[in-house]
């Protein structure tokens, strides 16, 4: 009687974790969309390093469920503009919060 309540158990264990899917990390994001996540960082920094009026290397590009948030410091205000224009520009960025400083 007791074999067959764990194995009844672990089974509804098991469904229970397949049915939610994988978590990442606290904030229970799936594998996917932390991938996709990652990829949209990738590619907004690219796109700052290859854009010779943003200091790349000064602003930080985080993501999270397709929300970009950029931060740190920018020499002008015209470069604080074009780093948020990058970024609002990249494939599958739905939202972007633009903490960026402009220190001269």
């Amino acid at each position: 009687m007791k074999f067959a309540r764990s194995i009844a158990f672990a089974l509804l264990a098991g469904a229970t974790i397949v049915s939610t899917g994988c978590s990442v990390a606290r904030n229970q994001q799936t594998v996917g969309s932390y991938v996709d996540d990652a990829t949209i960082t990738t590619a907004v920094k690219a796109k700052m390093a290859e854009d010779k009026t943003v200091s790349a290397g000064a602003i930080s590009v985080e993501t999270l469920n397709g929300t970009v948030q950029l931060s740190g410091f920018a020499k002008s205000q015209a470069e604080r503009e074009r780093a948020e224009n990058i970024a609002r520009t990249t494939r599958h960025v739905r939202e972007v919060r633009n903490s960026i400083v402009v220190r001269p």
